[in-house]
């Protein structure tokens, strides 16, 4: 136990040893003057109980006021998050209100408003790359304007996604080598990707047109080193028109790519049609739970004790003698 103001709690211990020897010194003197006028008292009750529940009570509050405190293990959620939001050009399609891009950012923000202090999260823009645009940390008015200064380029690539987020979480470049090695992070058990995008994986960095090797290869890097990638679909079955380059092109939302990429890592996906189903994902996505040694203030309880002890004596003595001192 620590407190926050020993010298106080010194104080209040010599005041409260005080008033206990004090109470100890008029018991005698009454015991005294009872024994010379012939009454005698019962051996081992010179003090009434409730004198000694009162003191009992002025002892706990002297505690109290020292400011106690407990170091206890404490869960909580922790870690780092990483949002990779995809910014590909099918993500300016309608078909999720008034776009998938701004549906997307609407619960990413929920996302960060729905986090603790002690999560530490950062935002990765991804098309065909994959930009860190705020680095992971607690400053949430960053956070959040970085998930709104996003903005539509290129194509898809959740390969690209993966390794800028996972670089974004161990602080260095993480790629796959040219003869496909996949690099050793480590163990992040207290990371986690929340990966938004329509799930339409076009080619990328080591890709081939479908994109499904390098995305494979990412995947295996975040799982070996104990990521979690949570997906959420953005976006319709149905679809819809967006044009490129003045072509018109039909893009829908891929819920199997993101699916199975999600579950090859221990994470799951996350459906959404419209934006309200999206802003209720926050509280759908689980975040590493770790066990920290923290402070947990006692005064408020060994108060609450002190306070009812002072009751007790007071009623006690107020039934003996009438009085409450």
């Amino acid at each position: 136990m620590s407190f926050s103001h020993p010298l106080l709690l010194a104080f209040a211990l010599l005041v409260a040893a005080g008033l206990t020897t004090g109470a100890v010194l008029a018991a005698r003197r009454r015991y005294a003057v009872l024994a010379a006028a012939g009454v005698a008292l019962p051996a081992g009750r010179r003090i009434h109980p409730g004198v000694w529940l009162s003191l009992a009570g002025v002892v706990l509050l002297a505690v109290a006021s020292a400011g106690p405190a407990a170091a206890l293990p404490v869960a909580r959620s922790a870690g780092t998050v990483i949002l990779a939001m995809d910014v590909s050009t099918s993500m300016g399609a309608a078909d999720v209100s008034p776009s998938r891009l701004a549906a997307a950012q609407q619960a990413a923000l929920s996302f960060v408003d729905a986090q603790p202090e002690s999560v530490d999260i950062g935002v990765v823009g991804f098309d065909q790359g994959a930009l860190t645009t705020s680095p992971p940390g607690v400053d949430r008015v960053a956070t959040r304007a970085a998930v709104q200064d996003l903005r539509l380029a290129g194509g898809t690539s959740l390969a690209s996604a993966i390794l800028g987020s996972l670089s974004a979480i161990t602080g260095k470049a993480v790629t796959v080598g040219e003869d496909g090695t996949l690099p050793d992070l480590g163990s992040w058990s207290s990371a986690t990707i929340v990966l938004f995008s329509d799930g339409e994986n076009g080619g990328g960095r080591g890709e081939d047109g479908a994109g499904a090797p390098a995305t494979a290869a990412a995947a295996t890097i975040a799982q070996n080193a104990g990521v979690h990638i949570e997906t959420v679909g953005v976006g319709t079955a149905t679809g819809a028109t967006v044009e490129v380059n003045g072509y018109q092109l039909h893009t829908a939302l891929d819920t199997d790519t993101l699916t199975t990429l999600a579950q090859s890592t221990g994470g799951s996906y996350h459906p959404a049609s419209d934006a309200a189903q999206l802003d209720s994902v926050a509280s759908t996505i689980d975040l590493r739970l770790t066990v920290a040694t923290q402070d947990v203030p006692l005064a408020g309880g060994i108060t609450a004790v002190a306070l009812a002890l002072l009751a007790a004596g007071a009623l006690l003595t107020l039934a003996r003698t009438g009085r409450i001192v």
